[in-house]
């Protein structure tokens, strides 16, 4: 068995391209073995799982993908019901769809479906997700909080994730809705946690707990809290302006990553 160190996840900010040169879906399709991958796509977080399932299905088998089946696990009693699941450990990767990640969590969680994922990561199998299937990945994650507003003292709310990797919570749709506030005030009440933004048509392919790459045509905008020296973060006054101070702030293209142990960017190639 592969060591859980050694597990790959793909994290999208969702509007991953689907119809042009599609580069993060063909990424997703060589790290789960080119041709001869097997994918299945988890519906869960949609309410339109069919249609969702159906789209999926049809861009990976016109990329060469041999097998594409949906797993439609919509309520607690499916998750628990080992015929439907059993088939999990064929695939060679899971795909999350979008959606809303509350629905991952609280349909999923703590269920033997739970249990099988993280048996699926420490054997070294790939994970994707995108949108909603990229925030349920942490073990902290978002699930509301103002967009294109001023950071605010107590505004977001945060919910249990599905803990497939450690110490982030991860936001998408990141600059294209303005988060930037929303992920500041996640970082501020778990300052030891990275606050980890994902734009559209842009994934993080992560090495472990190691290490994460960037692919895609936006950016990744990693936020470090460990230094913070005053922030007035509270539930008294919650609609005020955050405070914060000394946070570190990386913004991170394609063909940059950081190291998640060291907390440092990367430079993995320079573009000429």
């Amino acid at each position: 068995m592969t060591d859980a160190k050694d597990f790959k996840l793909v994290i999208i900010g969702g509007g991953e391209d689907k119809k042009a040169d599609k580069k993060i879906l063909k990424e997703v399709v060589k790290l789960a073995g080119g041709k001869e991958a097997r994918i299945g796509i988890v519906t869960t977080a949609t309410k339109l799982p069919e249609e969702v399932g159906q789209e999926y299905e049809k861009l990976f088998k016109d990329m060469g993908v041999s097998e594409v089946n949906t797993i439609n696990i919509g309520g607690r009693k499916t998750s628990d019901i080992h015929g439907t699941i059993d088939k999990i450990m064929d695939y060679s990767c899971l795909f999350f769809s979008g959606g809303d990640q509350l629905r991952i969590s609280s349909i999923i969680g703590g269920t033997d479906f739970h249990n099988l994922i993280h048996d699926y990561r420490r054997e070294g199998r790939i994970i994707a997700g995108t949108s909603a299937g990229a925030s349920m990945m942490s073990q902290i994650m978002i699930v509301e909080g103002d967009d294109e507003e001023a950071p605010a003292r107590c505004t977001i709310k945060l919910a249990p994730g599905m803990g497939l990797i450690d110490g982030v919570v991860i936001d998408q749709h990141f600059n294209q809705r303005g988060r930037i506030g929303r992920l500041f005030a996640a970082v501020a009440q778990n300052p030891s946690i990275l606050g980890i933004g994902i734009d559209e048509d842009t994934a993080i392919v992560v090495e472990g707990n190691e290490k994460f790459s960037v692919i895609g045509n936006g950016v990744v905008t990693v936020v470090d809290g460990r230094h913070i020296e005053y922030t007035n973060i509270t539930e008294q006054y919650p609609d005020d302006p955050l405070a914060l101070t000394n946070v570190t702030v990386h913004i991170l293209p394609e063909r940059y990553g950081y190291n998640l142990i060291d907390k440092t960017a990367i430079i993995i190639s320079e573009k000429h």
